[in-house]
């Protein structure tokens, strides 16, 4: 089907708001920001010869943190097709579009958040990792002394940045979580119900954001949108004040993140799963991708590969990846390559969430035989991403 994809005018927004109402049994009542123009994204549309919108998308203007250095994204949301126009490469030609014109503004990577993975991997995304959701028994969390150089309070709107840069403490060093700067975070209103402080002689060191739900029987839960904290004692004091909620919330359900402060003080075992959301990755640029982050600084090497991108083919090539003291540097080569690497592939190894020999066993990587694959476990020594925000 030939379909004309390309920025959606502010004229067409509610025509977009219903297609995807009705792919996601939204509310018929659509948001104000659903239908206005909005900085820090660009949407697109999908019309076939008449000019019917067939489908839709959103390039999510983001940053994501990679050890310690930001990389320009373009996050994936909003992907729906009419019913009627299903399986005739509405979505495809979309993502194509999003992607040239990410590449083109800057981007270097990408994430998204599948209803069904198929479609992505068929575009080059690939499953990288899950943002997972459990509920424990308040009962069960553990009850610690206080520390007597922690103070904990009530916070409001005016603690808003101090939230936001101990988050960034958090984050910065780790791999494929959202930066939180730019219009698409900016709020002068909190967005919880309640948000928990704890501080050391003024400074903040930790925070919980939770919305009370309703009620206080049996089936009452305290859902904790947003929680970190920068040190131990931080993370045990805040688990007190959400353990003292356990007689009028008897279930506590928050994401976790894992090998945190939190995670650390947190009965695990207590924990069941209430939500899993499957997330997924691929290069925008492979040359941004690898120059653009940070690197181990013990890690040194090089490793020569092809890389296939039918969709995005500025990646397509032999590639030369060196890596030594922090940063790294992906250029073209004119040298045979006995690895081939999908992109697929690329986005798995990239994001650290799996090795050389299981991409060759996923039929994502070929050598020859007798030619181990390990080599490419450079692309992985970043180690394994993990995303934080739902979008």
């Amino acid at each position: 089907m030939p379909v004309t994809v390309r920025e959606l005018t502010d004229a067409e927004l509610t025509d977009a708001w219903q297609l995807g109402r009705l792919a996601f049994g939204s509310d018929p009542q659509p948001p104000p920001a659903a239908t206005a123009p909005r900085a820090g994204l660009t949407r697109y549309g999908a019309f076939d010869d008449t000019g019917r919108l067939l489908g839709k998308a959103v390039d999510l203007h983001h940053d994501q943190w990679w050890a310690g250095r930001p990389v320009a994204a373009a996050d994936v949301a909003g992907v729906a097709v009419a019913p009627e126009a299903r399986g005739r490469g509405i979505a495809r030609a979309l993502l194509r579009a999003l992607l040239r014109d990410a590449h083109d503004r800057g981007a270097a990577v990408s994430a998204l958040f599948p209803t069904v993975s198929a479609p992505y991997r068929a575009c080059g995304w690939e499953v990288a990792g899950t943002l997972r959701t459990v509920a424990l028994p308040t009962a069960t969390l553990p009850r610690h002394r206080r520390a007597d150089h922690l103070s904990v309070r009530a916070g409001g709107p005016a603690d808003l940045t101090a939230v936001a840069d101990l988050y960034e403490q958090t984050a910065r060093h780790r791999c494929g979580m959202l930066t939180r700067r730019g219009p698409l975070f900016a709020t002068d209103d909190l967005p919880y119900d309640g948000l928990t402080l704890v501080e050391d002689h003024g400074r903040l060191v930790g925070y919980a954001g939770w919305q009370r739900g309703r009620g206080y029987g049996h089936d009452s839960v305290l859902t904790v949108d947003d929680v970190l904290a920068t040190t131990a004692d931080a993370a045990r004091e805040l688990v007190a004040v959400l353990a003292s909620w356990h007689s009028v919330a008897p279930t506590l359900r928050l994401t976790l993140l894992p090998g945190d402060a939190l995670a650390a003080t947190l009965p695990l075992e207590s924990t069941r799963e209430h939500d899993q959301d499957t997330w997924m990755h691929r290069p925008v640029d492979v040359t941004r991708a690898v120059r653009d982050r940070g690197w181990p600084p013990h890690v040194r090497g090089s490793v020569t590969f092809t890389l296939d991108d039918p969709l995005a083919d500025w990646n397509t090539g032999t590639w030369q990846l060196d890596i030594a003291d922090g940063t790294a540097e992906l250029r073209r080569t004119d040298t045979d390559a006995d690895l081939h690497l999908s992109v697929r592939g690329f986005a798995l190894l990239y994001t650290g969430a799996t090795t050389a020999a299981a991409a060759a066993h996923a039929g994502l990587l070929h050598h020859p035989t007798g030619t181990p694959p390990h080599a490419l476990d450079l692309l992985a020594a970043g180690g394994p991403a993990h995303l934080h925000d739902y979008f």
